[in-house]
């Protein structure tokens, strides 16, 4: 039998830095529609329920190409996937700036949706094939926290300060493509096919003609609690993410200004979160980090819903509320996923854990939450996001433990 080949860590921290890079773009592209908002509302004559509805549209078609695209990059590859994916989302932000109401932009943002779900699981498995064992949990979250940081600790502020010097918020969406494109070329130069040989300890894929069974999936305990876990998770971070810029300028009163410096809390916290929760769960495990996190989650989350217009108070709480939510989604995608798949399923598995969870956490909770805006109180929305990751301590003590350092460096797929 040939040895495998020495481990490439050189490549193992290029491709884990571009494929962050991609995932912090589809997270700006993403998430750079709630601080907009306010501004889009009185233009396109917009509502609270319509922004729950383009959020959670969004969701839907992410979460469901999420699951699809997942099984076909494990047969096709990662490369045919990634960049066609990174070009695709990066337009579609463009084209948000000419949207003209609610039913173009239903339009764009759910094959926007196609596009990011597409990327997600396959930009996931990548870095973890690019990636020493022992270092899973902590690349995966590298790579996964550039959307947070992006997505909505960037995003607000570029948002609010764009749109002092800019004509009108037309021109925000079509700047935002530009990166995106030049991170697809990237991608084409650095990004590789993972071996034939099993990659950074993960299980050998089938033989050709093997068949590769969704049921096998479906026999993985801890790819169930995943995508519950996943669903609690989603629903505290993605309420909060839609709801909040609208809940400080118009609940609390806060100016666009001080909205955009709290709202950055959810990305600055989420970036910290999504590498530090995986990574420390490299070291205490992957059960007690989820366990942790979501109590963690719910204290802050209350908290935050307690507080009233003090920005830098907001800020401190929902930065706890992003880092335990955030860090969450990246621990469930990245090393519980990859350590439960079967052989050859990776992108599968990231892509039933990350679609489930974000077909009924990113895309029906938001939802939800802007019904309960319009018709109750915007303010009544953060219970939602609490009741979400309540539900998730109870599920997480059920998980069983696959770290490395804790079980050993037996195959992930043991972790049924």
């Amino acid at each position: 039998m040939a040895k495998p080949s020495a481990h490439d860590t050189s490549y193992e921290w290029k491709a884990v830095t571009i494929l962050a890079l991609g995932f912090g773009l589809m997270g700006l592209d993403r998430w750079l529609l709630a601080p907009m908002f306010p501004f889009m509302m009185k233009d396109l004559n917009l509502s609270y329920q319509d922004l729950g509805l383009l959020i959670g549209t969004l969701g839907l078609a992410w979460g469901v190409f999420s699951i699809t695209m997942g099984r076909v990059s494990d047969g096709i590859g990662r490369r045919k996937v990634l960049i066609p994916a990174a070009i695709a989302f990066s337009c579609l932000s463009g084209l948000s700036g000419v949207a003209t109401g609610l039913v173009s932009l239903l339009v764009i943002r759910t094959v926007m949706g196609i596009a990011e779900g597409s990327f997600c699981p396959t930009s996931v498995a990548a870095a973890g094939e690019a990636s020493h064992p022992k270092r899973r949990g902590l690349n995966q979250g590298l790579q996964q926290s550039a959307f947070p940081l992006f997505g909505l600790g960037l995003a607000p502020i570029i948002a609010t300060q764009l749109m002092g010097v800019l004509p009108s918020w037309h021109y925000v969406f079509f700047l935002s493509a530009v990166p995106g494109l030049i991170l697809a070329w990237l991608m084409y130069k650095v990004i590789r096919e993972p071996g034939a040989a099993a990659p950074s300890g993960l299980p050998a894929a089938p033989a050709r003609g093997e068949t590769l069974s969704w049921k096998e999936l479906l026999r993985r305990r801890n790819l169930l609690l995943g995508v519950g876990s996943m669903l609690c998770a989603m629903t505290g971070i993605f309420v909060v993410g839609a709801m909040v810029p609208n809940y400080l300028t118009d609940y609390l009163k806060l100016t666009p200004q001080q909205m955009g410096l709290v709202v950055s809390a959810i990305g600055i916290g989420g970036f910290f979160g999504e590498f530090g929760v995986p990574g420390i769960s490299d070291f205490i495990g992957r059960k007690a980090a989820a366990f942790l996190s979501f109590i963690g989650a719910a204290l802050a989350l209350y908290g935050f819903a307690r507080l009233g217009a003090s920005p830098w108070a907001l800020f401190g709480v929902l930065l706890l509320v992003s880092f335990f939510c955030f860090g969450l989604l990246a621990l469930m995608t990245g090393p519980v996923a990859t350590e439960a798949a079967p052989p050859g399923m990776v992108a599968s598995a990231i892509g039933i854990v990350s679609g489930l969870g974000e077909i009924f956490g990113g895309g029906v909770a938001p939802v939800v939450a802007g019904f309960i805006a319009q018709h109750h109180g915007i303010q009544y929305t953060l219970y939602l996001a609490l009741g979400g990751v309540a539900v998730g301590v109870v599920i997480s003590f059920f998980l069983k433990e696959t770290a490395p350092r804790k079980v050993g460096n037996r195959p992930q797929a043991q972790a049924s």
